[in-house]
């Protein structure tokens, strides 16, 4: 069999056989402590679930437009324009089968071959596998937890080439939990609109923040909105994850080159989740806010305790749901005989004899860390955490 060179250079999803594995382990019987999910513990709220069955009932089963449902896309620019400051019209606006697809055609309408797609890391890990597909090269600026794993605008500014097209920022981040402030943004916009390269800013996450505002950068000014492609969806903030919804909003002619790509892959997303969407995003926040703050007491606990875990330390995260760990200090020992010699073997290790499932950091670019996600019970964090330590207990120099 002969697979393509395009597809054989992309790397298999690391969060997904690892969450394989772990499942694999339940089923035999044995008590694992996931933290590796990227999505909310919590069920799709009541009325939202209802919205859906209500549209089956009345047969709203069929093909839609391939951009999305009217009703959608008008809530959707409401969104924008409440939330974000953000005027869009109606041939803006792309609904697709969730954020990773947004993000998926906008980088393929916007690449070329040999073009350059700039990533700070530590990065989402399907995006450089995106580039790959693109034909595309991913340029890697790696950030540093001094700097709260935030690109500085001089490092964008050095990275940029003739031949750079395109800037992906996460905000709030996967895997870091950090949050541009609206003063990093404007210093970054600059650079964007100087250079003249296009921006995705994907903010899956913008709900769930703790500490700041989010700012979109597109609301920065005219200039900076005709170079970015807003990505956002219901995934995360409704706990929709198998929903598949995301949306994008842009330049005409970008949103107009993604949709007509949409044509010819998945066509529309499904009509029942687009019903469900517009319930999600017009009606009541309030489960949005419980489940907001139950992260962010998840949060609070977990930071505390892993930063008392000898060789162990993290940041606070500003947003998400996940912890990303500095295991610097842990790498290079030994546990049971093994050495410790990345985040890799550390995550195996860790997953065999403590049975606690994490993700290793060599996925978002960073060897030096894991990351563990907080969605899911007070509970499994505490038992979760007190194996981690008793695992960290043995390890030997």
């Amino acid at each position: 069999m002969s697979i393509s060179r395009r597809i054989s250079q992309i790397s298999p999803s690391p969060t997904l056989s690892i969450t394989a594995k772990a499942k694999k382990m339940q089923q035999e019987g044995i008590k694992v402590i996931g933290f590796g999910a990227g999505e909310p513990d919590f069920d799709t709220p009541s009325n939202i679930k209802e919205a859906a069955k209500r549209a089956i009932d009345k047969g709203f089963t069929k093909y839609t437009p391939t951009s999305g449902v009217k009703e959608l896309k008008e809530t959707i620019c409401k969104k924008f324009k409440k939330d974000n400051n953000l005027d869009y019209s109606l041939d803006q606006i792309l609904v697709s089968c969730g954020a990773k697809h947004s993000i998926f055609n906008a980088i393929l309408t916007l690449c070329d071959e040999d073009d350059e797609v700039i990533l700070a890391s530590p990065y989402w890990v399907s995006y450089p596998e995106m580039v790959k597909v693109a034909g595309a090269k991913a340029v890697i600026v790696e950030t540093t937890q001094k700097d709260n794993f935030k690109i500085i605008p001089s490092q964008l500014e050095e990275a940029i080439t003739p031949k750079t097209k395109l800037f992906i920022l996460n905000s709030p981040s996967n895997p870091t939990g950090m949050v541009y402030n609206e003063d990093e943004l404007r210093q970054l916009s600059g650079i964007i609109v100087k250079r003249g390269v296009y921006c995705i800013s994907d903010e899956i996450y913008e709900k769930i923040i703790y500490d700041d505002k989010h700012i979109s950068i597109a609301s920065l000014g005219d200039e900076i909105k005709e170079r970015t492609i807003v990505v956002n969806g219901v995934s995360k903030a409704y706990s929709m994850t198998g929903w598949r919804i995301g949306f994008s909003a842009g330049p005409r002619q970008v949103i107009q080159a993604m949709s007509n790509l949409q044509d010819h892959s998945t066509s529309n997303s499904t009509s029942i989740s687009q019903i469900a969407s517009v319930e999600a995003l017009e009606k009541t926040q309030e489960d949005v806010e419980i489940m907001v703050r139950e992260f962010e007491r998840r949060r609070d606990y977990i930071v505390e305790r892993i930063n008392s875990i000898k060789g162990l330390s993290t940041l606070k995260p500003q947003g998400a749901f996940y912890c990303f760990v500095n295991v610097l200090k842990v790498l290079r020992k030994r546990f049971n005989g093994k050495e410790i010699t990345d985040s890799l073997v550390l995550t195996d290790l860790l997953l065999t004899y403590a049975n606690v499932a994490v993700i290793p950091g060599c996925v978002f670019g960073d060897d030096n860390f894991i990351r563990i996600s907080y969605a899911t019970s007070m509970e499994n964090i505490i038992e979760g955490l007190n194996r981690i330590e008793d695992f960290v207990s043995k390890i030997t120099e």
